[in-house]
C-alpha cells in the first residue's frame, strides 16, 4: 500500500491519527523553546506550511490532551527532559484570522466576532470555575453569546488569558496564525484603518506587560513595522526570511523531499520537483514549497504522466506585479528582463512593511514579492558588492539590500502571464486604430513597425516561446469589437492567430513564428508564408468576403510582418 499524501489537512493530530506521510518538523519546538521570548514573530509566504506548524504546537503544549502518541517516534520525542516539562503541560489558545475578510469593515469584523465567540465557547468551562473572576465571567459570557462590541473584542484575548492563568494556576501559551491576513484584505477592500485599530488593540492587550502570558508565537507573511501594530512590545523576536532562526523548521529541505519521493517511489521525478518547486532560501538554507511538492507527489501518485502545474498561485496577491508594472515613474521593465531571463537584480529590502504604504514606492513593491515569496534572496551583500567608496558598516546600516531571483519555474509561469496579462491591458488604453488600418490593409511595414514600438515598451526576455507572441498578437486585437481566435481548426492546421470582423465579414490569420538564435527574422518569416500556403489555412474561413494572411516572425523586441500573397475574395 502505498503512502498517503496529506494535502490540504492542516490538523496535525488528524495527519498522526490518519497515518498521512509527515515531514518531521518537530524540532522546531525545541529551537522555540532554546531562547523564550514573550512574543515570537515567525513570517513565511503562504502556502509554506504556517498553519500545520502552529496546530503541531498547539497539539504538544495542550494540558486538556494526551498527544504523547503523536509524536512517538519524531525528533521531539528524544528529549526526554523537555517533553516531560512541556508536553501537555501548559494551557494553550489557539486563534487562526486566515479567514478573516470580507468587502466591507462591517462584514469581516463580523467573521472575526465569530472566530472570538467560537474560542470563548470552547472555553466556556472556564465560567462554571470557583477560580476565576465574576466580572471575567460576565465577558466571556459575552464573548460566547456574541453580544460583544470593538472594545470585547479587543478584549477578549487577554481575558482569556487572565482566566486561563487562575483556572490552571499556569499561564497559558497564545497561538496567532496568519496574523496580518485581516490587513491585507482589508488594505484592498478599502477599510484598512479600521481593521488596523481592531487587530492593534487586540495584539497589544494581550501581548504587552502581560503577566498571565507564558510565551506567544505569531505567524504571517510579512513583518507589519513594530510603530503600527506591536507598539509597546519590547520583549519581541522577530523570525523573518531573512534570519536563520526557524530556517529549516518552515519549508521542506531537499533531504526531506529526497525522502518523500523515494518513499512515494517516485526518485525519478527529483529534477522537474526541483526545477519546479525549489529555490527558494529561508536564512541560509534552501527549501521547497511544501504545498506545491505535495500536490505534484499527489498527482504522480494518481497519473504517473502529470506534469508540473502551478499550485502557488493566487490571483489577488499577484496585483503586486501590476502595481510595478502599471506605475511610470517605476523603471521596472529592464529588471523584469534580468528576472525572468534567469538573472537577478540588487534592490533594497524593507522588512518592516505596512500595508497601506505598499503603493508608495518602488522599494516597498519589491520588498513585498521578497516578503511574499514570489523572489528569493540570491546571496547577502559582501564589501566587494560595493558601490566604489562606500564604508562596509554604513552601507549595511542604511542600505539593507539584497540580491533577489525568481526562485523556480512555477513562480517564473505567474511572471510570464502577469506579463502578457499586463500587456493586454496596456494596449487595450491606447489608440490603435493605425496599427488596425495597417493590417486590414495590407501594409505590412508600418504593421512591423507598430508591432516593434509596442515591444520596446513592453517586457520580453530571451528565452519567450512563441505561445508569448500568440498572446501578444491575440491582445493587440483584443477588447476592439473583433472575433479573436487563438489554435482553432483552420484548413489542414491550425493558424496560430485567427481575427474576425462579422461585421464586414472579413477576416485575418496570423502564422507566427519565433526565431531561433542563429535565424534571421527574415527566414522565420519565409517559415510561416510556407506553412499557410501549404496548409492551405484561409480556404476554411468561408462566408468571408475579404481574408487576409500574415506571416510574423519575432525575436526578443524586434519582429518583421509580411503578406501571403494578395487580399483574396474582394478588395476592402
Amino acid at each position: 500500500m502505498g503512502i498517503k499524501i496529506p494535502v490540504g489537512i492542516e490538523n496535525f493530530a488528524k495527519m498522526r491519527e490518519g497515518d498521512y506521510y509527515y515531514v518531521d518538523k518537530t524540532a522546531f519546538i525545541k529551537e522555540l523553546l532554546s531562547q523564550q521570548f514573550e512574543a515570537n514573530l515567525v513570517t513565511r509566504p503562504r502556502r509554506f506550511g504556517k498553519t500545520l506548524t502552529m496546530s503541531m504546537l498547539e497539539d504538544f503544549f495542550d494540558i486538556s490532551r494526551d498527544s504523547k502518541a503523536h509524536f512517538d517516534g519524531l525528533e521531539i520525542s528524544k528529549e526526554d527532559g523537555l517533553c516531560k516539562e512541556w508536553m501537555n503541560h501548559w494551557p494553550v489558545i489557539f486563534l487562526t484570522l486566515k479567514n478573516v475578510e470580507g468587502l466591507n469593515f462591517a462584514s469581516a469584523f463580523e467573521r472575526l466576532k465569530i472566530l472570538i465567540a467560537e474560542l470563548a465557547r470552547k472555553n466556556r468551562f472556564l465560567i462554571e470555575s470557583d477560580k476565576t473572576d465574576i466580572d471575567d465571567k460576565r465577558d466571556l459570557e459575552a464573548l460566547c453569546d456574541r453580544s460583544e462590541n470593538r472594545e470585547s473584542v479587543s478584549n477578549s484575548l487577554a481575558l482569556l488569558t487572565r482566566m486561563m492563568d487562575a483556572y490552571y494556576d499556569k499561564p497559558p501559551i497564545l497561538l496567532i496564525d496568519e496574523y496580518d491576513v485581516p490587513l491585507a484584505k482589508a488594505h484592498d477592500g478599502g477599510y484598512y484603518d479600521e481593521m488596523l485599530d481592531v487587530i492593534r488593540a487586540m495584539l497589544g492587550a494581550v501581548l504587552k506587560t502581560n503577566s498571565h502570558l507564558k510565551f506567544a508565537v505569531i505567524t504571517g507573511c510579512l513583518k507589519i513595522s513594530k510603530e503600527s501594530i506591536f507598539t509597546g512590545i519590547n520583549n519581541l523576536a522577530s523570525n523573518t526570511i531573512t534570519g536563520n532562526r526557524f530556517d529549516e523548521s518552515i519549508g521542506f529541505t531537499e533531504p526531506e523531499v529526497q525522502s518523500l519521493l523515494s518513499a512515494a517511489g517516485l526518485l525519478d521525478h527529483a529534477d522537474e520537483v526541483r526545477i519546479w518547486y525549489d529555490g527558494y532560501r529561508f536564512g541560509s538554507v534552501d527549501v521547497y514549497c511544501p504545498w506545491d511538492v505535495l500536490n505534484h507527489v499527489s498527482a504522480l501518485i494518481d497519473d504517473p504522466t502529470a506534469q508540473p502545474d502551478n499550485y502557488w498561485a493566487d490571483t489577488s496577491h499577484n496585483d503586486v506585479i501590476y502595481k510595478l508594472f502599471e506605475n511610470e515613474e517605476f523603471d521596472v521593465n529592464s529588471k523584469f528582463e534580468t528576472l525572468l531571463s534567469g538573472g537577478s537584480i540588487e534592490e533594497i529590502i524593507t522588512e518592516d512593511l505596512t500595508y497601506d504604504s505598499l503603493e508608495v514606492s518602488e522599494e516597498t513593491l519589491w520588498s513585498l514579492l521578497f516578503m511574499t515569496g514570489y523572489l528569493t534572496q540570491e546571496k547577502e551583500v559582501t564589501i566587494k558588492d560595493l558601490p566604489s567608496g562606500a564604508a562596509f558598516d554604513e552601507y549595511q546600516m542604511k542600505e539593507k539590500k539584497a540580491v533577489l531571483r525568481i526562485p523556480n519555474e512555477e513562480v517564473k509561469s505567474i511572471f510570464q502571464k502577469s506579463v502578457v496579462a499586463w500587456f493586454k491591458k496596456d494596449v487595450q488604453s491606447i489608440d490603435r486604430t493605425e496599427i488596425f488600418k495597417a493590417f486590414w490593409y495590407g501594409d505590412a511595414k508600418t504593421a512591423s513597425s507598430s508591432i516593434s514600438d509596442l515591444l520596446f515598451n513592453s517586457i520580453s526576455y530571451h528565452d519567450y516561446r512563441e505561445s508569448y507572441y500568440h498572446a501578444f498578437v491575440s491582445g493587440l486585437f483584443a477588447g476592439a469589437g473583433y472575433v479573436v481566435k487563438s489554435n482553432y481548426e483552420y484548413g489542414n492546421g491550425r493558424p496560430d492567430v485567427v481575427i474576425k470582423d462579422k461585421r464586414k465579414r472579413r477576416a485575418m490569420l496570423f502564422e507566427i513564428k519565433h526565431a531561433k538564435e542563429n535565424e534571421t527574422l527574415e527566414h522565420a518569416c519565409k517559415e510561416a508564408l510556407n506553412q499557410i500556403k501549404n496548409k492551405r489555412y484561409a480556404e476554411a474561413l468561408n462566408g468571408y468576403h475579404t481574408v487576409i494572411s500574415y506571416g510574423i516572425a519575432f525575436k526578443g523586441k524586434d519582429c518583421i510582418v509580411e503578406q501571403y500573397g494578395k487580399q483574396n475574395r474582394k478588395v476592402l
